[in-house]
């Protein structure tokens, strides 16, 4: 009869097609894989171009950087070239990948190098990859390259072996979900003699990289790492195979390794053995306990050492499982089959009898390609160092009442079935005690169901077989019938006691899902972290029987109690959870005390809440009764459960970061609502008040007390009038209704007006500007970067005492042409050159000068609105200093004929 692992699952099936039917719709991805730069994956990408060319396919380059390589620039001769797409960035021209010009295009096959790349801004992706995966989506084959240290999961590992880390990485899905895997290889020693040919990097380049990144050693790593990245997606590839085929037997395809785990006071040496020889074989292990229903009734000493073996195989390095049935051999066979593992290692048993050792037997005989490995016992028995010498494993105290209960339950179906003698037949009878024992097999399992056989045979041989009330039998065919309803009912109690083991298994792993469904479903609607502190002690409570407390760290990074309005009753911890041990947890993120390796003679036990951005919190578990064993299953659901409470508090703290946002959100539109109609209703009647000051200094006849009281009032309406400009041009910045009128500029002309509009501002002060010559044309808005240098220049004389220096400075550096604002006054206070350009922030001065704080914000979201940035810091004349840089770009070239005709 054929194992059920054989019968093909319809919803795999159905799943399969799927995918299938997914898979056909969408591009095929091949990737050219290597250890570095160098190796000749694009040579090797564009050599399959050439002979898909040669065989009709007409390739598209979509993408190709040569980096000066000759070699590779040969093979792109007779290849359509998809032209680029230029993208304007802060001065400069970007050439980048034409996504949509290729989808336009729709080719059969297109090369786009470099999977790894990030797209300049402007681009539909920001990531080359993603673009990839629009084109393998539009049902296009992609054919592109990427190195090792480019992958996600391996980006902090090349970092720590080359001592640089990459900014652009490929997530790990996008590698493993590609159709092919072409690994280009290159030892280290023929990669640097590429590197000293010039074949890898231009002659400067390659000497700065010979000195840093290509380092035989570093070399070497990345190439192992890469070789064993590609093993790892082979081994993928040959288990989806397996899977797809319906094949059970075991592929030697890779050293992977299989422990069995028994009840046994020798499985320690078991696992560290296993381990060692894992280790020597580099390979990965597996170790497991198939717990029967005989084994399930152990007492609690040898079960929570069999945990304590598992939990040591795992800290090992082991993938550990606890496997229930009735077969060892079967069930430790068809996990072999599962994850392909060639190797099975169980401990050899000392027992004389043989049917004591008939597990590594009937695993020979079910599966002769696997290779057995028997593991011999320790010399020295355990704790034999310590002087105590172990005890014989403890045989579990089985009461007596289930045998009598099922003696008592075949003695009476034979007074039931006696009256009814004349009216059935013997083997009706046989029927009724079948019966009996197929029952007590349901109730009290196998051993009584034996009692119960037993019984029921001498029973039916005493009551019904003559001569009756004896046991002596006058017809041999009687004794056939004593063998099989013996062997009947033993089968059937076997068989009955195995189904209720399976039972009781299969309702334990319900609740487990159930719990979790349950708790999921709760965390769903959960908006504060009461709700989830609430949640999770009722789920530990009824799950594992033990009472939970949630410690949640504070603005200082320390745990404590929720606060009285998140959850439960506000203040310190209770007495018996110790804030020491939760905060090694926490700040480790590592479980500790009951049950792990960090003092595991603590009470509690500590889990540390660890979500996708951080550790939200810490559980503290206690157990009732001091009673802690947790087998795989039990912990997998512990940390499950741990894991959904750390999303759910990271995503209520989300919550609650949103909702903040959007209060400061509403409130600035609010804030810059009110100055806009603050500063609309404040223009006109200041604009008639400078209009009438203006008048009365015009007027002759005034007596020169009136011409001074009119003259403060000119000066105080035209100061509230900047003010209010400030705050209506503030508003008009935030709300996006400034249009930029960008023009290629010379500085000294929006010096020179910023310096003429500034001019009463600056009567006691000396101002000097210094400009090199020759200084290149700069694209902004003439106005607004006006306004920026009147604020600045403003700013320095309002700050500054009579008499002092300003100076205005401008310099082009590379991309960038910096305006520095200086002066020799006070300075700036430490710490403050951040502070400074936040809204209706103001200097030390602020009580005795008037001004609401708008002046340096307005020059930052001007100079940040050009692509610029604008810093404060010490003045090389011992004041204040403000530098605002803008983009240099490429300024145009001027027709001087054209100018020439004009002129004349």
């Amino acid at each position: 009869m054929p194992h059920d692992h054989q019968r093909p699952d319809p919803d795999a099936l159905l799943a399969q097609l799927r995918e299938q039917d997914r898979r056909a719709a969408r591009g095929r991805l091949r990737i050219y894989f290597g250890a570095s730069a160098g190796v000749g994956k694009t040579y090797a990408m564009l050599q399959e171009a050439r002979k898909l060319q040669l065989d009709g396919a007409a390739p598209l380059v979509g993408v190709i950087e040569t980096h000066g390589r000759a070699e590779t620039a040969r093979l792109l001769d007779g290849l359509e070239l998809l032209p680029r797409r230029r993208i304007d960035y802060r001065g400069k021209t970007l050439d980048e990948f034409d996504l949509d010009a290729a989808l336009a295009r729709a080719p059969a096959v297109i090369l786009v190098d470099e999977l790894a790349h990030s797209n300049a801004p402007g681009s539909r992706h920001p990531k080359r990859w993603q673009d990839v995966e629009e084109l393998l989506a539009a049902g296009i084959d992609v054919l592109t390259t990427v190195n090792v240290q480019h992958l996600e999961s391996l980006n902090d590992v090349v970092g720590g072996i080359a001592g640089i880390r990459v900014a652009e990485t490929v997530p790990d899905r996008v590698f493993d979900s590609a159709d092919e895997i072409v690994m280009v290889d290159l030892t280290a020693d023929a990669l640097l003699a590429r590197l000293k040919e010039g074949k890898v990097y231009q002659p400067q380049q390659a000497e700065r990289a010979a000195g840093n990144f290509f380092k035989k050693g570093n070399l070497i790593a990345l190439r192992e790492l890469a070789l064993r990245r590609t093993a790892d997606r082979v081994e993928g590839d040959v288990r989806a195979w397996r899977e797809e085929q319906s094949i059970d037997a075991i592929w030697k395809t890779g050293a992977g390794l299989l422990v069995c785990i028994g009840p046994g006071i020798h499985a320690e040496h078991v696992v560290r053995s296993s381990a060692r020889m894992a280790s020597q074989l580099g390979a990965g292990w597996h170790a497991v306990y198939v717990e029967t229903a005989r084994l399930g009734k152990l007492p609690e000493a040898a079960r929570a050492r069999t945990m304590a073996t598992l939990k040591l195989a795992h800290s090992l390095g082991a993938t550990t499982a606890v496997l229930s049935g009735e077969d060892v051999a079967a069930s430790t066979l068809d996990y072999a089959r599962d994850h392909n593992l060639s190797r099975i290692a169980l401990g050899r048993d000392g027992s004389r009898w043989p049917w004591r050792r008939r597990t590594a037997r009937r695993l020979a005989r079910a599966a002769p390609g696997v290779d057995l490995i028997e593991i011999g016992q320790p010399a020295v028995p355990p704790a034999a160092a310590s002087g105590v010498v172990p005890d014989a494993p403890a045989q579990p105290r089985q009461s007596l009442l289930p045998h009598a209960w099922a003696a008592g339950a075949s003695l009476l179906t034979a007074l039931v079935a006696t009256p009814l003698r004349p009216w059935l037949d013997p083997v009706n009878i046989v029927m009724l005690f079948l019966l009996v024992v197929l029952l007590v097999a349901m109730r009290f399992g196998r051993a009584p169901s034996v009692t119960a056989t037993c019984v029921g045979v001498a029973s039916f041989d005493f009551f019904f077989v003559p001569p009756r009330f004896n046991f002596a039998v006058s017809d041999v065919q009687y004794l056939v019938t004593f063998g099989v309803m013996l062997a009947v009912g033993l089968i059937t109690g076997h068989l009955t006691a195995g189904l209720r083991f399976q039972a009781r298994v299969a309702a334990q792993r319900e609740r487990r899902v159930r719990a979790l469904y349950e708790f999921a479903r709760e965390l769903s609607g959960a908006l504060a972290a009461s709700q989830v502190f609430e949640s999770s002690r009722a789920v530990i409570q009824n799950a594992f029987g033990a009472r939970a407390t949630l410690l949640v760290p504070d603005a200082g990074e320390r745990l404590g109690m929720p606060p009285a309005d998140d959850g439960g009753a506000a203040g310190a911890a209770p007495g018996n959870v110790d804030l020491g041990i939760a905060q090694w947890a926490y700040d480790h993120a590592q479980p500790a005390g009951l049950g792990t390796d960090t003092l595991p003679a603590c009470p509690l036990f500590y889990l540390p809440l660890v979500a996708p951005m951080r550790t939200r919190g810490v559980l503290a578990i206690e157990p009732e009764g001091g009673r802690w064993v947790l087998i795989p299953e039990q912990r997998r659901q512990l940390d499950a459960l741990a894991a959904l409470a750390a999303i759910a508090l990271e995503r209520v703290h989300y919550v609650e970061v949103a909702q903040a946002a959007l209060v400061n959100m509403e409130s600035e539109r609010l804030r810059n609502s009110l100055l806009a109609a603050l500063s609309h209703d404040l223009r006109t009647p200041l604009t008639a008040l400078v209009g009438l000051s203006e008048s009365l200094l015009r007027g002759e006849a005034l007596p020169d007390t009136s011409l001074a009281l009119a003259k403060t009032l000119h000066d105080e309406a035209v100061r509230m009038g900047t003010l209010v400009a400030n705050l209506l041009d503030m508003a008009r910045i935030e709300s996006g209704e400034v249009r930029f009128n960008l023009e290629w500029q010379a500085l000294e002309e929006v010096i020179g007006s910023a310096l003429r509009a500034c001019g009463a501002a600056l009567r006691q002060h000396t101002v000097t500007v210094r400009l090199p010559p020759g200084m290149p044309l700069v694209r902004f808005d003439a106005v607004l970067i006006e306004r920026v240098l009147c604020n600045l220049v403003e700013n320095a004389a309002k700050y500054t005492p009579a008499g002092s220096h300003i100076e205005i400075a401008a310099l082009a550096r590379g991309a960038w042409i910096d305006v520095t604002v200086s002066d020799n006054g006070p300075g700036l206070r430490a710490g403050s050159e951040e502070a400074i350009f936040e809204k209706f922030t103001r200097g030390e001065r602020e009580s005795a000068l008037p001004g609401v704080g708008l002046g340096l914000a307005i020059c930052r979201a001007i100079v940040i609105a050009h692509g610029g940035t604008i810093r404060a810091c010490a003045s090389t004349l011992g004041g204040a200093a403000f530098v605002f840089s803008l983009p240099a770009g490429t300024p145009p070239e001027l027709d001087l004929l054209s100018m020439e005709m004009n002129d004349d």
